[in-house]
């Protein structure tokens, strides 16, 4: 198996500054606005930017109960630039049994006046990365850059 089997890259411009585009990623009040495609619901529970820190988000939708969506460990954080977390640790560096295991890199690189926003996602083997790419994640996570696009616009 290559790397470049267990993994999957979405890239996309926005057209706003990296500053706000991680404004939107960072404060709490903001994820839930653009972190899960409309029309489900996102409800932050922890974002701890900080290594070892814990990044929790729950869903829902037609507004039933909120669903675990994601329960990591923040790795890496640069502001305006890098955040990488992974499922397979939480909170503290404990290790997690997650029902799909990843280590999200993120990218904020300035372009022009705007970002081009990176999410490099590694999985545990090719399998896995099939598994995630069958389920939409070019689809879903595209759409939630479009989203995170559309929010950062209203924040300049």
């Amino acid at each position: 198996m290559t790397p470049k089997e267990s993994e999957l890259t979405i890239t996309r411009m926005i057209n706003s500054p990296p500053a706000v585009v991680w404004k939107a990623w960072s404060t709490p009040e903001h994820l839930p606005k653009w972190w899960i495609p409309a029309p489900m619901e996102c409800k932050v529970i922890k974002l701890d930017l900080r290594p070892g820190g814990g990044f929790e988000t729950l869903m829902r939708e037609g507004g039933g109960e909120f669903q675990p969506h994601v329960q990591g460990c923040f790795l890496e954080i640069i502001p305006e630039a890098r955040l990488v977390f992974t499922t397979v640790l939480t909170e503290g560096w404990q290790p997690a049994e997650p029902w799909l295991a990843l280590t999200a890199i993120t990218t904020f690189e300035s372009e022009g006046s705007g970002t081009r926003y990176s999410a490099h996602v590694l999985h545990k083997n090719a399998a896995d990365s099939r598994k995630h790419e069958e389920m939409g994640f070019h689809d879903g996570w595209g759409t939630t850059i479009e989203q995170l696009a559309a929010f950062v616009e209203r924040l300049k």
